[in-house]
């Protein structure tokens, strides 16, 4: 799941369980409207974690190529 698509269902989800007066029988629109706000926090969660682990791997992958072709890294600024 995408930032985009959780910010959705947490937006969705909230929408269905604030903002409207619906009743159904047999389904409660408010607690459909919670569980996609839960879904779409989780979801965020992970796209969190996952655009972490991607970009510490492009990181890697940089540093990997720079020794491979024996350059060195410009000293850090203090």
């Amino acid at each position: 799941m995408t930032i985009a698509g959780a910010i959705f269902l947490i937006a969705v989800g909230a929408i269905l369980r604030y903002a409207t007066n619906l009743h159904v029988e047999g389904v409660s629109i408010d607690t459909v409207g919670l569980i996609l706000m839960i879904a779409g926090v989780a979801g965020l969660i992970l796209s969190f974690f996952q655009e972490a682990i991607w970009s510490e791997r492009a990181r890697r992958r940089e540093s990997v190529a720079i020794e491979e072709r024996g350059e060195l890294p410009p000293p850090p600024r203090y």
